[in-house]
């Protein structure tokens, strides 16, 4: 399972703030899919003929067919793609779990009605595997490793979530991340960037570009009610109070 490798103390202070939506990346963001990919990794390794851990040391955050290109380019086609990533959740999946806190902080966005997405860089057959064995909330909108033309740290990923969640220009986005390729793809699109520190150090996540990093998403916390957060239309502008956020703990 993964750990956060952060030496960290995470005892900064409590933060509050105010945004008008969130875009939240899957693995080691909110499932902790850490051994799970490990062991895959490890035979599709084992078929090319490559280590496995050098296959890992770029595979997070980005797309197996970004990844497969690398090491075998007839591989990496999405048949191939869809097909290795189907088997992930049933032959590896009892190693996964919720990340600490993802569970109550996406009901409480879902219960107010807050503008969420996911936005993964995994095949939509699996993330929609993932959610189902994880029985964790699903959002009106989210965004696969197939939707986009280019992989993170390439912003067209969050920017397509962005559009999908009806966050225009106007919107202060929160998004949500836990690799430096995330990171750098969401600051990238205009977002800012709330790192959790389950799969990489405090220093690489910050000089990605991250604006906070937390240990987990204990140390996040969703305050809003259902209708508070819609902005109101002035002078072709949006105004707003928007969805209010608060972080403990933060680096």
């Amino acid at each position: 399972m993964a750990t956060s490798p952060s030496t960290g103390s995470f005892t900064g202070p409590r933060e509050s703030h105010t945004f008008d939506g969130f875009l939240f990346d899957v693995d080691g963001t909110i499932i902790d899919t850490t051994d799970a990919i490990t062991q895959h990794w490890q035979k599709i390794g084992a078929e090319l003929g490559v280590s496995h851990s050098a296959i890992l040391a770029s595979a997070r955050g980005r797309r197996s067919i970004d990844t497969l290109a690398l090491y075998d380019k007839e591989k990496a086609n999405w048949e191939y793609v869809q097909h290795i990533e189907s088997l992930i959740p049933t032959t590896y999946g009892s190693t996964a779990r919720p990340i600490p806190g993802a569970r109550d902080l996406l009901e409480s966005l879902s219960r107010a009605r807050a503008p969420w997405a996911l936005v993964t860089s995994c095949t939509r057959t699996l993330l929609s595997a993932w959610l189902e064995r994880m029985a964790l909330p699903i959002p009106a909108v989210s965004v696969a490793a197939e939707d986009v033309a280019a992989g993170k740290p390439h912003p067209a990923c969050y920017q397509l979530g962005r559009e999908r969640a009806g966050l225009g220009a106007w919107a202060r986005v929160l998004v949500v991340e836990d690799a430096p390729a995330g990171v750098r793809a969401g600051k990238a699109a205009g977002c800012e960037v709330l790192a959790v520190a389950t799969t990489h150090g405090v220093e690489a996540l910050r000089e990605a570009g991250a604006d906070w990093v937390v240990r987990d998403l204990r140390d996040v916390r969703f305050e809003g009610e259902e209708g508070a957060g819609w902005g109101i239309e002035l002078e072709g502008g949006w105004v707003g109070r928007g969805w209010e956020v608060v972080v403990e703990g933060v680096e």
